[in-house]
């Protein structure tokens, strides 16, 4: 059914109709929705007040919740995160921006040495709800310190988590459970899908969102004796399978998804039937979904844009090898960027991962013909 028709048939029916949504104004209003819902939630950083952010991410979040809750910082990221981990532990939420990805490094102490630990420090007496936004990856034809995948270095972190999200419905629901949990939460936005759009019931999304608040029942992916405000979370440690397939699994997430769905589509064409796997939370990571995929299918190729060694995307190979030894007809393979600094804008094309070199991936799996 088509846009309009959808619609028409929701006006029909006299429910809210589905609106065209962006990716960046899902995150926008997830973080407007709840700040609505809790007078603790705050956002800062810079340039997110007046300006709206570099991105527009916090646009109008300053002009309805004033400058009390919505402001901006000096140019000092360790400050930043600083700053919200005092803020954490009195008993707000802080949402913190990085502007790009390696402008967040200067930070880096601060979360790794002190946010990430809190909570092991005090014995489990002091939970850290706090985000910290860090729009990332490439192709948006940046440059250096615009572009880099630094998931690695914040999942490796014991103590922090690690979202991102791939569409625009789990922006929204994503960033909404991230500033809802009790533990930090590093929340990695892919840059280049700021742009995407789809049609989305936001009444439908709210209502999901509110109705994950039982006060019974511990949210997946924390560990035992521990919660998050009595939350039952949706996505925190849930992988899910963007495309269904029997042949081989394609295991991605975050800037990459789109691209393995589109290499997913053309080896349909083809006439392999492969089968998607967003991992969303890269921590904590949905081992059970990703194993599940692959014992079925009996090959697997990892695809993300970081460098490959050492990377998030070695880990998931690892753990799939652990896992699904005996089910594998061929190694896992790997499609990633290369092992460099992020090349120059023109260049960028022949460095992140690509539907040729899936495609070439996926034909390196030892078929039978």
């Amino acid at each position: 059914m088509s846009t309009v028709a959808e619609a028409a048939a929701a006006r029909a029916a006299g429910t809210p109709a589905p609106e065209a949504l962006t990716f960046a104004k899902a995150l926008t209003t997830a973080m407007a929705d709840a700040m609505r819902a809790d007078e603790n939630v705050v956002v800062f950083g810079e340039d997110v007040g007046t300006l709206g952010g570099v991105f527009r991410i916090t646009d109008g979040l300053q002009k309805e919740f004033g400058e009390q809750r919505c402001f901006d910082t000096p140019l000092a990221e360790s400050g930043i995160a600083g700053m919200s981990l005092g803020m954490a532990m009195n008993g707000l939420r802080p949402v913190i921006e990085m502007q790009f990805d390696a402008f967040a490094y200067p930070a880096f102490e601060q979360i790794a040495s002190h946010i990430a630990k809190m909570h092991n420090r005090t014995r489990g007496a002091v939970r850290l709800p706090l985000v910290i936004r860090i729009p990332y990856a490439g192709g948006i034809g940046g440059v250096e310190h615009h572009c880099d995948s630094s998931e690695a270095y914040y999942a490796h972190t014991p103590g922090l988590k690690v979202f991102t999200p791939a569409t625009v419905q789990d922006a929204y629901r994503m960033l909404r459970e991230a500033i809802a949990s009790d533990d930090p939460v590093v929340f990695m936005e892919p840059k280049k899908l700021y742009w995407s759009k789809d049609l989305v019931d936001l009444a439908a999304l709210r209502a999901e969102f509110d109705a994950a608040g039982s006060p019974d029942g511990t949210p997946r992916g924390t560990p035992a004796g521990t919660h998050d405000g009595g939350r039952r979370l949706s996505v925190d440690g849930a992988a899910v399978v963007a495309r269904p397939g029997t042949d081989a699994t394609i295991i991605t997430y975050g800037p990459s998804v789109p691209t393995a769905l589109a290499a997913a589509e053309a080896a349909a064409a083809e006439g392999r039937s492969v089968e998607v796997v967003d991992v969303r939370t890269l921590v904590p990571f949905d081992d059970e979904t990703v194993a599940a995929s692959v014992r079925k299918t009996g090959r697997a190729v990892v695809v993300a844009e970081a460098p490959g060694f050492a990377s998030v995307a070695s880990e998931i190979v690892a753990r799939v090898q652990e896992r699904c030894f005996h089910s594998l007809a061929a190694p896992v393979r790997r499609v990633t960027g290369f092992d460099i600094p992020f090349p120059p804008p023109k260049l960028e094309h022949y460095y992140l991962p690509s539907v040729d070199r899936i495609l070439d991936a996926l034909d390196d799996l030892q078929w039978e013909d």
